[in-house]
This record gives C-alpha cells, structure tokens and sequence, in this order.
C-alpha cells in the first residue's frame, strides 16, 4: 500500500500570458505571502489583547505594520543567505550572481530565523522594547508560515523522503524523487512525504501548543517562556523529521549516503538540518528555565 502524489497538484497556482510573456504565481510565493499575513494578524490580536500580558504589551497596534517590515526583510534575506552559505555555498562562490536568483527557490529556515532574530532586535533596539516579550509574541505567530511553506514544498516535489515501505509513503512524480537507490526492492520509489510530517509537527501542531499556552494558561505573562517553547519545539520536531527526510545531493557520496555532516559510522550521524536544531533545543530549554527562575523571584 502507498500514495501517489496527486496529478491535480501544480507548483503554479496562476499562470496567465501577456504578449509573448508566460507568467505565473507559484503556490510557494504564496505560502510567504498569506504566512506573513498570519503572522501580521496574530501579532497584532496578540498586541491589542492587554489582559494577555503581565504589564502591558510591548507593542502598540499602530507599531505592528513597522515591525513587520524588518520581520519580512529578515525572513528573505536571511533565508536565502542562510540556504547560501549553509547548503550550497561551493556552488554560489562559483555562481555568485545566481544568489539573487529567487525565483529558482533556495530558502533556509535556520538562515531565516536568524534573520528575524537580527531584525527583531535592531528594532527592540531602536525603539527601547524589552526584547523577551517581543521574541514571545514573534514566537506565537511562526508557525502559521512553516505551515504553509512545507505544504508548498510537497506541492513542488521538493525536501522529499527517504524510500521506504511505511504505509505513509508516496509515489512522487517529478524527477529526482522518483528515482531510487539502485538496491531498492520495488520498481516504484517510495518515499516519506516528509514535507507533510514538517506542516504537522512544527506548523500545525507546534502552533496549537503555543495557542494553547498563550489563551488557556497565560503564558506570555512570563517573559521568554512561550520563545523557549517555541525554539525547543521547532528543534525537537526538525530533529525528528530529519531522520525521514532525504539529505541534500551535495552532501551524499559514496562513503556517505545519508549526506550527514557529522558522521560518526556509514549509518550513524547528523544530517545538516539536526546540526543547525540542536542549538535551538539548548536555548530553548534555557529561555523556559530561566522565565520559571524569574517567575519564583516575584513571588518570593
């Protein structure tokens, strides 16, 4: 038993022709499009709704459109600076032009969450913003883009599975997922729709708790905490679907066919995307230990 990928799927969700020009609007723009639109309308929700917080918000809603220009700036820049430098950058040090080549795809989220982090703080900076409950409210409106954005990559047959019998597996279409290693057992590639397991566990699910935590239990209320969350909950995720997910062709060889980064046996190490997590799980425990510390400082 296995799915196959949907024929009705394209990667353009409109294309038109105007003169002797094709032009097309891909479902992976969109994705960045309503993701930063989510992100708009739950940080501004967040910022109105004052019993939410301790104190007060740090934001007010007339100051959200300009924290999001420095969001959005970190998001593209740093994505494809990250995607440049972390996974491919023997290739654009040949090709240093193709780095504006945005539309060819290449985006990092590692490299994008750096960015934002960047942006947020220059801003909380800028405008003397205490900088835990900027990165709380930041946190909570994320997960809607990942969402989105693996949802994107399955419909562009890209960041696919490894082979596999699971009953989950699917059958993509598109060149070169559907090519397995030479010693697979069946004439059809099966592969994990690991795109599909990322929207669930850091967009879908991740988003749930952080709701869950922000109107149920008041979290924002202790600064740092809903971040920690956040980054601990991302990380663990990634590490996770990484075990799935089949590594980048740059880092695959012969005596490494996983493509891990840090390779301990031909079977055992650490893909590039679990070594970029893992700094996420330590921080993100550490913004949760200390919102508890301070949280036992103001009732003693």
């Amino acid at each position: 038993m296995y799915l196959r990928f949907p024929d009705f799927l394209n990667p353009n969700a409109l294309s038109f022709r105007i003169f002797d020009i094709n032009l097309s609007l891909t479902w992976y723009s969109l994705s960045y499009i309503f993701g930063i639109i989510c992100a708009w309308y739950l940080i501004y929700s967040l910022t109105k709704k004052q019993s939410l917080w301790h104190e007060k918000s740090p934001l007010n809603t007339k100051d959200v459109e300009d924290l999001m220009t420095y969001l959005i700036l970190g998001i593209i820049l740093g994505g494809r600076m990250g995607y440049v430098l972390f996974y491919n950058p023997s290739f654009y040090i040949s090709s240093p032009i193709s780095i504006f080549y945005l539309w060819e795809g290449g985006m990092s989220f590692h490299g994008g969450f750096i960015g934002v982090v960047l942006g947020a703080l220059y801003y909380c900076i800028r405008n003397k913003i205490s900088i835990l409950p900027m990165g709380d409210i930041i946190a909570v409106s994320t997960p809607p883009g990942l969402f989105l954005g693996r949802l994107a990559n399955f419909v562009n047959q890209e960041l696919w599975g490894k082979p596999t019998t699971f009953f989950l597996g699917m059958e993509f279409t598109k060149f070169p997922a559907n090519i397995c290693p030479k010693n697979w057992e069946s004439e059809i590639c099966i592969r994990h729709p690991s795109q599909l397991y990322e929207a669930a566990l850091e967009g879908l699910f991740l988003g749930i708790i952080l709701i869950i935590f922000v109107y149920f239990f008041k979290l924002l209320k202790y600064p740092g905490r809903i971040m920690g969350t956040f980054f601990f909950g991302y990380g663990l995720a990634r590490i996770f679907v990484e075990f799935f997910r089949e590594a980048d062709p740059q880092y695959i060889t012969t005596i490494n066919p996983n493509g891990y980064i840090l390779l301990f046996s031909q079977n055992l190490g650490f893909s590039m995307g679990q070594v970029l997590s893992l700094p996420m799980l330590v921080i993100g425990l550490i913004f949760i230990i200390l919102s508890f510390k301070k949280t036992n400082k103001k009732i003693s």
